[in-house]
């Protein structure tokens, strides 16, 4: 199975059945650029999740490669997935840490392959993250497709990014 590219919103899949929108979230609480100021737009719930969780009103730790899955709509779940260290690039590296996303997808397989669910998502990682789609690509690859479960990528039209 391949990664189905789309032109489109990433926040308004169109595909019959469970979905999933996975985005990457930072390990110290940020939230309000980059992609997740669509999900916002959409629904608060993610942010209010992502927030409570940070603050430890979950039990679930709040650390890199986990994954905090949040019903928006009967057949819509957002998944936040901690795959990025802080904010910004220190020391030459940027905040993407790729383990972390891996071992977020593996998460996000399990619970796409229970409710055979499709999974939706921008370019994840390769903005504010900073990194590269050429390393992401093999990870949803290994870690998604491998196990077949169908992925659609999102580029919002030229008019738009």
């Amino acid at each position: 199975m391949n990664i189905s590219y789309l032109i489109g919103d990433a926040t308004a899949p169109e595909t019959p059945g469970k979905k999933v929108i996975v985005h990457i979230c930072n390990d110290v609480g940020g939230w309000g650029r980059g992609f997740v100021v669509a999900i916002s737009r959409r629904w608060p719930e993610p942010e209010k999740s992502y927030r409570a969780w940070h603050r430890g009103d979950d039990s679930q730790p709040f650390t890199l490669g986990e994954v905090q899955f949040v019903p928006v709509s009967s057949d819509i779940t957002v998944a936040n997935l901690i795959g990025q260290h802080d904010l910004s690039t220190r020391q030459k590296m940027p905040p993407i840490r790729y383990d972390a996303v891996r071992a977020g997808l593996r998460t996000v397989a399990t619970l796409a392959i229970e409710q055979s669910a499709t999974i939706h998502m921008p370019r994840i990682g390769c903005g504010l993250a900073g990194g590269r789609w050429e390393e992401i690509e093999p990870i949803i690859l290994e870690e998604l497709c491998a196990r077949c479960v169908p992925v659609f990528v999102y580029d919002l039209p030229a008019s738009k990014s």
